[in-house]
């Protein structure tokens, strides 16, 4: 899939969704009593779920201790910054290590969040409903880390490293219920790390032509993903974490900045596993496009390129706001028809030749990462246009057909049949949201999956997640970002979007514990599922997660093949 500048777009619409994190509300047992020094014990009390104590849940690490605090058992460390602030002058520069502190430093809540674009779910009710946004608290000082392991021993557990959603301009380790690690810790004993780094104009801005000191500017977000890689090396092991069996994986977005970190030299040797979820294009920009998205915004800005130092002075809303309307006025406006046109410019990382060598994943697999195993998919409706407009569950069949052929041409006819035969009694507008999915994401993930295979080292795997959340009556069905629950045994903790209970509950221990033998061993069979070969081109065995797990040969192949060959103008601008 192509799109003026990349090879691949990803897709936004909240800028690639994210949704709200907030912990499952479980109140603090404290007995201080007026006028008395509070207990220094370390065990919780009969009852107790959280215990907050100096004398609690510290760690070192190679800048200063810090203290989290014990959730129903599970050790948990939020807001530890990986890397020195980045505003002012260290604004567009790789980032920088942090200042060694000398008393214990608190690490009970989220640290502030990368300044970014207005989320466009803030404004449709369901979205916000289904994701229960939570922003947290913007600030350029975003370089945090937040932990959670089963205990601090020594024991080297495997490490789960999420990176968030948003595309490269969105999102936060926080953002979304599912994103919260005690039940995925507590369930696999495995050490859980989320992230947060720049985005948008703050971690993608191409400065390279501006001074030797911004030679890394374009890439510097997946820098600080790095430098966060980095941190959990040298200090994770003091947290109860292997350092040298750790898997990275990421949705959307994140699956985005997993595929660029397998392509980066100087993430090699900082992750041993990756996971792809929902985010399988291969996302690049050129060095040219870069430099004419920065002069567009140094216009917006009234700025000439020998007052490049004051882009370090000027307020974030404002950077944000002039990059907002660069991409408006260098962008064409949307094609209709069905599925989704994509900005000739996003944010995303540029091949400079050095941070990023190459386009990752394109025309091959990176031999960088060449022995690094692979968990990839998607889930089956994605971006469901009915998912938040009831109207959309009415479209007829001539509707379809007419939307159809706006953007497959004379082959529209053929491509709807072949689409109802593998899901037989769908409705219009899921026939819609099916083939949306395969041309964006689906396709991408089987290509990513085919070229990895191709190098006959570590092998991949190809999962598809089909369960449809019963939640407004059925009408998101396996939409962009529902599997996330279910990989973090969070089903009820993200009860507005799954509905909670007993069902989506055991699905996600199937799916959990795969991720966790994933991480583990670089395997996610288990007892609970049938056997789940490696992926090989010939077969495209794939998992389908839902109501009952199995392994089909890929039963999209042959639509896609008809997707492939016909005209498809929704793929770029």
């Amino acid at each position: 899939m192509k799109s003026g500048n990349v090879t691949g777009k990803t897709v936004s619409r909240r800028a690639l969704i994210s949704g709200a994190a907030a912990l499952a509300g479980t109140a603090a047992t404290m007995s201080v009593g007026c006028g008395t020094a509070p207990s220094v014990s370390s065990e919780p009390a009969a009852g107790q779920t959280i215990v907050a104590s100096d004398a609690n849940a510290v760690a070192a690490t190679t800048a200063g201790k810090v203290r989290g605090f014990t959730r129903n058992g599970i050790q948990t460390f939020k807001g530890i910054p990986y890397a020195a602030s980045t505003e002012g002058k260290a604004r567009f520069l790789a980032p920088a290590k942090l200042q060694p502190w000398t008393e214990t430093r608190s690490s009970m809540w989220y640290g502030k969040t990368c300044p970014q674009v207005a989320r466009a779910g803030w404004d449709n009710d369901v979205e916000s409903f289904l994701s229960q946004w939570d922003d947290g608290q913007p600030g350029e000082d975003c370089l945090r880390v937040n932990v959670w392991s089963p205990a601090l021993d020594g024991k080297k557990r495997p490490v789960m490293f999420w990176i968030h959603g948003g595309g490269f301009q969105a999102g936060s380790g926080q953002e979304q219920p599912a994103y919260h690690g005690e039940n995925l810790s507590r369930r696999g004993d495995v050490v859980v790390v989320s992230v947060n780094h720049r985005l948008g104009v703050l971690g993608f801005l191409d400065l390279s032509g501006y001074g030797p000191q911004y030679a890394e500017s374009a890439n510097v977000g997946m820098l600080d993903l790095v430098a966060a890689l980095e941190w959990v090396r040298d200090n994770i092991s003091n947290f109860g974490g292997d350092p040298g069996n750790v898997t990275i994986f990421g949705q959307s977005g994140g699956g985005g900045k997993v595929t660029t970190l397998m392509t980066m030299p100087a993430a090699k040797g900082l992750f041993h596993k990756a996971v792809v979820q929902s985010g399988s294009m291969t996302l690049a920009n050129k060095p040219e496009d870069g430099a004419t998205l920065t002069a567009a915004i140094m216009a917006e800005l009234g700025l000439a390129k020998t007052q490049v130092g004051k882009l370090h002075e000027l307020p974030v809303q404002r950077l944000i706001d002039a990059g907002v309307a660069a991409m408006a006025k260098l962008s064409p406006p949307r094609q209709p028809g069905m599925g989704f046109t994509l900005p000739r410019l996003m944010w995303a990382p540029t091949v400079d030749g050095k941070v990023l060598p190459s386009v990752p994943f394109d025309p091959a697999a990176p031999e960088i990462s060449a022995d690094i195993p692979m968990l990839i998919g998607t889930a089956l409706n994605e971006f469901n246009p009915a998912m938040s407009n009831p109207k959309a569950e009415l479209m007829t069949e001539d509707e379809l057909k007419k939307q159809t052929a706006a953007v497959y041409g004379d082959k529209a006819g053929a491509i709807v049949e072949t689409c109802r035969k593998i899901y037989p009694n769908i409705k219009p507008v899921e026939v819609s949201s099916i083939l949306s999915a395969i041309a964006v994401f689906r396709s991408g993930a089987i290509r990513q999956a085919e070229r990895k295979a191709a190098q006959g080292k570590a092998p991949a795997f190809l999962y598809q997640f089909c369960w449809k959340t019963p939640v407004m009556d059925g009408r998101p069905r396996a939409f962009h970002c529902s599997e996330i629950p279910f990989v973090f045994y969070n089903t009820d903790v993200s009860a507005f979007s799954t509905g909670g209970g007993p069902e989506p509950l055991a699905l996600a221990a199937k799916v959990s514990d795969a991720w966790i033998n994933f991480a583990r061993k670089g395997d996610p069979n288990h007892p609970a599922l049938p056997a789940w070969p490696k992926f090989d081109a010939q077969n495209d065995p794939v998992m389908i997660f839902d109501k009952v797990s199995e392994v089909k040969q890929d039963p999209e192949r042959e639509l896609r093949k008809l997707l492939a060959e016909a005209a498809q103008p929704a793929k770029g601008a």
